[in-house]
């Protein structure tokens, strides 16, 4: 390929990973160095705003970069030209000019690259194209930051004198929070109403199959009859007591399902948790890998996919030909649409990139299977399958409806056959609820009589909305406007991590933290945990980002009446102290007979006896793992390291010293009959928990 013709130049990027990849493109005239992410940031221990001159930031090198500061200031005087090539987005943007203000660089010149996809055809096109710096993007990124550190620096040590220290609030992690606990109130304040439903298993005089189909009541003389009650079931039952039943009606037709787009960051994110397991934070990082390069046998280290932070469904003509072949050669042209597809962008969405999809379209997941690590693989498969389905024909189904009398009762059967499976046959779309599902019925024509198998009444209750997982919380999010795609997995982290919410399977609910701080956050700080403000906020962020809104108006909008409603919630909160309650246990204290509660501390939650400080009395709460100890045979139980890694240990321990890393499955080793340990990553492997033993096996596929 044809490379920019400077000797001696210098290309910053952000992660090794990236360096190393774009190193191998540009050849030996480059020095590409990483930045390991910002340089420059506020300070920790004071506000490094100055509010009343035009909020100036105070920017300082961050200590821990020092090292690669020095390194990169050493590299640019030798480099005859340097471009600053951090990630396409608002925070590369806000990390190239704090960059070229170290460096000591003109902010004016054109030193700023970006790659849409880390591939040599994508380098080649960032390179060619150099521009100045975009101030707009970086003035939203640090009204962004300003605003953050506004929230989060005036509003937490309010926290600590009125609930307990060591807390924190923050513009998107505050509303976040109220929302998950708006639902638990929700759910709480749901009262069941009951109501029934009558099912009649029905089948053709001439089959001999006892399944049938389904038909389900709909009313009586005509008209739609709800069932309230059991009362209201048993009147209807009486009058379908010896009745005949007969198809009064068939209507056939045709219905067609379009394949979904391809992703965005919100999607992507949103999918990976239900069809993967994975948390956003998982799905980010992996993604982030598949962007800056992998190595794969005879093309080296190559980017699998474009850059992953995007709110774009806009796909290149080149990307699309590629779908398009590759569709035609796999599955025949029939799998290919009339006409090319093509996804509009919802309004409001951040366009400057492409959907996430593969830099390469004809390298399927089972190509590259063995040169990525599982979740690389899984995430690969899921991304490339989404867009390659994105491309294809619709699915094409026969439906049928049909009415059925029974004296002067109707029923209603539907049911479909595949036509033309269409994408289908590659991809389908995950539901955050499930779907009722419909099968096939017989044929049927206007007249038919038939015969009842089966015949049943069944209550049934109205259910409270669902907690929130993290893909329906993701959804919630961005259809409110609130925070940005790349910031829902940090976001979800940090109030995960500082005990606002907790998982329980996946659904995500709030502690009783999370409830008194948001009761306190409400009742004060309305506007801060208002969904509507917060999406206000976006809005004119991005405002700012396109150059449509001056920087410093939006801060001083935001921070007249914020600092007002500070000064009132410390006026009327004077003498005020927050409680956090205690979640009662079962468990009895052995030392005073107190029932010991539940806390947090440094560590996560433990058992402490309510009788403090008379009596100190603390547990660790245990959460037994599958199997037994192969040393002792005690239970195997979860732990985690000062750190917050997860690990197993004998509960007999420092008794017994077993320890893994690798968590255990319910499974006993067929050799020596000990547990078995379940390793994942690139060695993954079932082995035993016995190393004398030696027994190992591959991962089943999934």
């Amino acid at each position: 390929m044809s490379k920019p013709k400077a000797k001696n130049s210098l290309v910053i990027v952000e992660s090794p990973a990236k360096a190393k990849t774009i190193k191998k493109y540009l050849g030996k005239n480059y020095e590409v160095m990483a930045s390991m992410g910002h340089v420059r940031d506020l300070p920790k221990s004071t506000l490094g705003v100055d509010v009343d001159n035009g909020f100036t930031p105070k920017y300082l090198n961050i200590r821990k970069q020092s090292d690669t500061i020095k390194a990169l200031q050493a590299a640019a005087k030798k480099s005859d030209k340097i471009y600053l090539a951090t990630d396409p987005d608002r925070e590369g943007e806000a990390i190239s000019w704090h960059l070229a203000n170290i460096l000591k660089l003109d902010v004016n010149a054109p030193d700023r690259v970006t790659f849409n996809e880390i591939t040599p055809s994508g380098v080649k096109e960032g390179m060619a194209h150099p521009r100045v710096i975009d101030m707009d993007l970086v003035n939203a990124q640090q009204t962004r930051r300003i605003l953050d550190r506004l929230v989060g620096y005036k509003i937490s040590p309010f926290l600590w004198k009125k609930v307990r220290p060591g807390l924190s609030a923050g513009r998107v992690q505050s509303v976040t929070v109220r929302m998950i606990v708006d639902r638990e109130n929700e759910i709480r304040a749901f009262v069941p109403e009951e109501y029934w439903s009558i099912e009649a298993r029905l089948a053709p005089h001439s089959s001999k199959s006892k399944k049938g189909f389904i038909a389900k009541f709909y009313g009586v003389d005509g008209k739609k009859t709800d069932l309230k009650t059991k009362e209201d079931t048993d009147q209807v039952l009486a009058l379908l007591r010896d009745a005949e039943y007969q198809v009064s009606g068939v209507k056939k037709g045709t219905r067609k399902r379009s394949p979904a787009p391809p992703f965005t960051t919100s999607t992507l994110q949103q999918e990976a948790s239900r069809k993967l397991g994975f948390q956003s934070k998982r799905t980010m990082s992996a993604a982030q890998q598949l962007y800056e390069g992998v190595e794969l046998p005879q093309l080296g280290a190559v980017g699998l996919i474009t850059y992953m932070r995007t709110d774009s469904l806009r796909i290149s003509d080149e990307a699309r030909a590629a779908a398009a072949q590759y569709i035609e050669g796999r599955y025949g042209k029939e799998y290919l649409p009339a006409s090319p597809r093509v996804y509009k962008t919802r309004a409001g969405a951040q366009d400057a990139h492409e959907a996430i999809r593969p830099t390469m379209p004809e390298m399927s997941p089972d190509r590259v299977k063995e040169s990525l690590s599982g979740d690389q693989y899984k995430l690969y498969k899921l991304i490339w399958e989404r867009f390659t389905a994105s491309q294809m024909a619709d699915a094409v189904y026969d439906t049928v409806a049909a009415d059925i009398t029974a004296g002067r009762c109707l029923f209603k059967a539907s049911g479909f056959s595949v036509r033309f499976d269409g994408f289908t046959v590659l991809y389908v779309e995950g539901k955050d609820t499930a779907e009722e599902k419909e099968g096939v019925l017989p044929v049927m024509k206007e007249g038919d009589p038939l015969k009842l198998l089966e015949l049943s009444g069944n209550q049934h209750f109205t259910q409270p909305p669902a907690r929130y997982t993290e893909a329906s919380l993701i959804k919630m999010l961005e259809e409110n406007g609130i925070g940005r795609p790349s910031t829902y997995a940090p976001t979800i982290s940090t109030i995960l991590t500082r005990g606002y919410i907790e998982r329980e399977g996946k659904a995500l609910k709030p502690t009783q933290l999370g409830e008194v701080t948001t009761t306190l956050m409400t009742g004060h700080f309305a506007q801060i945990v208002d969904p509507g403000f917060t999406a206000k906020m976006e809005s004119d962020l991005d405002l700012v980002g396109e150059g449509k809104k001056p920087w410093v108006k939006t801060l001083e909008e935001f921070y007249g009446g914020f600092s007002a409603t500070l000064q009132k919630a410390e006026e009327d909160m004077k003498d005020v102290f927050m409680k956090i309650p205690d979640e009662e246990t079962d468990i009895v204290c052995e030392k005073c007979g107190r029932k010991m509660v539940i806390k947090t501390g440094r560590y996560g939650k433990f058992l402490a006896c309510p009788g403090f400080p008379e009596c100190r009395n603390t547990k660790t709460i245990a959460v037994e793992a599958p199997g037994s100890c192969p040393k002792c045979g005690g239970k195997i139980l979860e732990k985690k390291s000062r750190k917050g890694k997860k690990f197993y240990g004998c509960e007999h321990n420092p008794t017994c010293d077993f320890m893994s890393w690798d968590p255990p499955i319910d499974e006993k080793c067929p050799q020596c009959g000990k547990t078995l340990l379940k390793k994942a990553g690139r060695g993954a492997r079932i082995y035993c928990s016995d190393p004398e033993c030696g027994y190992t096996r591959p991962v089943d596929k999934e």
